[in-house]
């Protein structure tokens, strides 16, 4: 029997900050209290920290299969698990892409043997896939995703026929990628014709503009509306794209929501010159109104939940001239800290924090047992000291690409433990691999 102890924390959890002792017992959390008597358990004393339920990142790419020399399933979630998430749920956009049952159960047969974190695979939708797509089974797949703009290989969704009849069947989250490839490839052939081959990396958010996101996000918007189904508009990229979206009712009762990436309120236009290839994301980073905006989406519930899109890519890969440099980046090691810079900014809440990147996800998701400090909910847990700065240096990176956007800045805190489903997964920098994570489930 595993038991754990955590010992004088700030717990922040459903709203409130409170000092208490957590114990956990085989994999779940035991009990919540102001003082726990230590009995036989493993203590960790966690005086001036703060322990928060681990992040749920419902977007990220680890690249397995097919373009492992970019990243793998255990590479990035042992990354993931130093960066305080303890469950994510990945992209079907490998190679091949995961657009059968088939290729599904091969993933979750990688994740199950190699990796640190809680997992959950999308299946991916095609022009031709649909009956495949409506085969999986809500209860143990995160949801459905949908590239309603530009995507590699056969994952780009332009059929009408297609997008209506998946929109109509689905039976679960549809996920969707939104920009509008037509207006991009129009943009693109402008600045080819200005530029050449040689197009600055700062005209990106011009040729991936914000009029492409709002013309998609629009569009996939009507289209659930028509049919009733839920949709999750992932990676807002403009304030102006925030009217879509409500805040006048629960997240339970929502069918539309959104998702915003914390790369996307970090940096801006601004920062291509210095950052170059580094930043290059779809859809792209914009201005610094539009990173304004979207937290405040955050602030305001306009947007549900904060997550990465983590998509690493080899340091040759991005030494490329714009049109040759991928776009995507690695993000999940660092996506908490981010959060803490923005709440000693006093830009948001330690509870709104809990609220979108833990709570929300599970609501959104259906997520059974997770997200939460509660008794009887899987132990996944992780501990902050708000008052440890760390520098990000390629020494202290986890991710196989090597390289972060975050290189030389000094984050104001540190993750130190990290438990996942009651295993101390990370701890001060050291990883603990003997346990897997577990398969997430879904209440549906």
């Amino acid at each position: 029997m595993t038991k754990i102890l955590i010992k004088n924390a700030q717990i922040v959890n459903e709203g409130k900050t409170f000092k208490g002792d957590v114990r956990v017992v085989d994999g779940v959390i035991d009990k919540i209290a102001t003082s726990i008597q230590a009995e036989d358990e493993q203590v960790i004393e966690a005086e001036g920290k703060h322990l928060l339920p681990g992040l749920i990142d419902d977007q990220v790419h680890f690249r397995e299969p097919g373009l492992t020399e970019k990243a793998n399933i255990e590479t990035e979630s042992r990354a993931a698990v130093s960066g305080g998430v303890t469950s994510f749920m990945e992209m079907p956009n490998t190679k091949p892409p995961t657009v059968t049952i088939e290729k599904l159960e091969e993933k979750y047969s990688i994740a199950e043997r190699t990796s640190l974190a809680n997992y959950s695979f999308y299946i991916g939708a095609s022009n031709d896939n649909l009956e495949e797509v409506l085969k999986a089974d809500p209860k143990n797949v995160c949801g459905i995703k949908v590239f309603m703009g530009s995507s590699t290989g056969n994952m780009l969704v332009d059929n009408e026929e297609t997008l209506g009849n998946l929109f109509k069947n689905a039976q679960m989250i549809i996920a969707s990628h939104c920009e509008d490839d037509p207006m991009i490839a129009e943009n693109l052939e402008r600045y080819k014709e200005k530029y050449g081959e040689d197009i600055p990396m700062e005209c990106h958010p011009e040729i991936r503009s914000a009029e492409a996101c709002y013309s998609s996000s629009s569009k996939a918007i009507a289209l659930a509306e028509k049919h009733g189904a839920r949709l999750h508009i992932l990676h807002i990229s403009t304030a102006k794209e925030l009217e879509l979206f409500r805040n006048d009712i629960p997240l339970k009762d929502k069918k539309i929501t959104a998702e915003a990436c914390v790369h996307h309120m970090w940096f801006s236009d601004e920062d291509y010159k210095e950052k170059g290839a580094f930043i290059k994301w779809n859809p792209a980073v914009k201005t610094k109104e539009d990173g304004a905006g979207i937290l405040q989406g955050v602030l305001n519930d306009k947007i549900d939940v904060i997550a990465t899109d983590h998509a690493p890519h080899t340091l040759a890969e991005k030494s490329n001239k714009y049109l040759s440099a991928p776009s995507g980046g690695p993000l999940v090691q660092h996506s908490l800290q981010v959060l803490m810079d923005f709440h000693k900014q006093g830009k948001i809440s330690l509870e709104k924090i809990v609220e979108k990147a833990c709570h929300n996800p599970a609501i959104l998701f259906d997520v059974e047992k997770r997200g939460y400090i509660r008794e009887g909910y899987w132990a996944d847990l992780v501990l902050v000291d708000l008052n440890a700065p760390q520098k990000v240096d390629k020494s202290n990176l986890n991710y196989k690409c090597g390289w972060s956007p975050f290189e030389g800045h000094t984050f104001s805190s540190s993750i130190t433990h990290t438990i996942v489903s009651g295993h101390l997964a990370y701890e001060n920098g050291t990883f603990h691999e003997s346990v897997k994570g577990k398969r997430l489930t879904f209440s549906r």
